[in-house]
């Protein structure tokens, strides 16, 4: 059996490429499902049913287990080539930006995920949340067997685990906050400025928190849903429009931050020119977090545009790093621990069928000497004679394999055998 992991994300791949690779979130589900069958119809490969899919603004992966004869390359060669297919990307163009984890490799990976370890901003919560919701799409789709269902369920206890006893989440930037500190390199007093959120969302939300803290000018929600916007907006003492409206009313705001689930941009070139020409060319801060991306990359061209992806934060959420490298190094020694026990879990099952066939062996060969002894006993015999009888024929069944066994080998093999069957057959006294 292998278990094992293929994905990219923010340390391996541009933006411009997880944008491609991004599984909607309402369609992990399906695309879970669509999994299956794409491994269904790729028998070398041998995959079980198991399969999970994690897609963020930072990472998509895809979790599997295979119990194939074609090894862990043709496994994730297969599982490569559904990602390419399902995106209708070239395989060429996809393959040098995954990494490939089998076994526990893809363990401690999904460990350190949950953890916040391999997060763009170190030891930030909103990754386990993501990581649950796709575990239960995953799950509902019939995704989830033996060996993904205890792997998830060891890793969210982890996760806890590490942020319950480590510092790990201490002194973090978060995405929001940096988003703040940009904006101030280009405005001095945010008080002074008109803000726009684009989405309501628990990213726009925390966004939300960190500017409404410095006393913008104004604070706006563009939504989809008006009646959505208009709860976020309403806490932070703001108001809020319909995303019809946006084009129309970008030249109002100074500070655009846009992070929702549409799969094509939501602001255009044309619209910002047309917003730049009418504030006269003061200037426009953007920050746009969401993958796919939802501005388009062509406005960071504009001379009066500041725009800013999710990539481009990474420098700046950085800082305080160094403060937590003590709680990094105690919560990569959790997870160790934490992956052996797992790993041991996984070595266990494996002899599960062995120990069945020996159950089921020893219940055939306890049931013929039963039938043996009934019918002596039938027949008038004496009960102690039939018991003897029985004793020694249940005895010899047991001994003949490991006898024969014994008998058929030689040299080294021979040597290994005799060494352990008193192992096997030690009794306690």
């Amino acid at each position: 059996m292998q278990l094992f992991a293929v994905g990219l994300n923010h340390t391996t791949a541009p933006v411009s490429l997880r944008e491609k690779v991004a599984f909607p979130a309402d369609q992990l589900g399906q695309a879970v499902a669509s999994a299956r069958a794409w491994f269904g119809q790729t028998p070398a490969s041998g995959f079980s049913d198991e399969a999970a899919i994690l897609s963020t603004c930072n990472r998509t992966e895809l979790y599997a287990v295979s119990n194939g004869s074609g090894g862990v390359n043709s496994a994730i060669d297969a599982t490569a080539n559904f990602l390419a297919d399902y995106h209708h990307l070239p395989y060429a163009e996809l393959r040098p930006y995954l990494y490939t984890l089998p076994q526990d490799n893809a363990v401690r990976h999904a460990f350190r995920v949950a953890s916040g370890l391999d997060s763009m901003v170190l030891g930030e919560p909103q990754i386990l949340g993501q990581m649950k919701d796709a575990v239960r799409q995953a799950d509902a789709a019939g995704g989830l067997g033996t060996y993904l269902h205890q792997m998830f369920q060891r890793t969210f206890a982890v996760a806890k685990e590490v942020r319950s006893t480590t510092e790990i989440g201490a002194h973090s930037v978060s995405m929001a906050a940096a988003a703040v500190r940009l904006s101030q390199r280009i405005f001095d007093k945010i008080s002074e400025q008109n803000v726009l959120f684009i989405g309501a969302g628990e990213m726009i939300e925390l966004c939300a928190t960190h500017f409404a803290a410095q006393n913008p000018k104004t604070l706006t929600v563009a939504n989809r849903t008006l009646e959505r916007g208009e709860v976020l907006a309403h806490r932070f003492n703001g108001r809020a429009l319909r995303l019809a409206d946006l084009p129309e009313q970008l030249a109002s705001f100074d500070i655009v931050v846009s992070c929702t689930a549409s799969s094509l941009p939501i602001i255009g070139l044309g619209m910002v020119e047309r917003a730049v020409k009418t504030r006269r060319h003061k200037p426009i801060f953007m920050v746009d977090l969401a993958v796919p991306r939802d501005i388009e990359t062509e406005i960071g061209r504009l001379d009066d545009v500041f725009l800013y992806t999710v990539d481009d934060l990474g420098s700046v959420v950085q800082t305080g790093v160094e403060n937590r490298q003590a709680a990094v190094a105690q919560a990569e020694a959790i997870i160790e621990t934490r992956v052996q026990s797992f790993m041991h879990w996984i070595d266990s099952r494996a002899v599960v069928p062995v120990i069945q066939v020996l159950h089921e062996t020893s219940e055939i060969m306890r049931m013929a000497e039963l039938e043996r002894a009934r019918k002596l006993l039938a027949k008038g015999e004496d009960i102690d004679v039939v018991l003897e009888a029985l004793s020694r024929g249940l005895t010899a069944k047991f001994l003949h394999g490991p006898q024969q066994a014994l008998n058929n080998a030689q040299g080294d093999e021979r040597a290994r055998l005799a060494a352990l069957l008193p192992q096997l057959f030690r009794t306690r006294r």
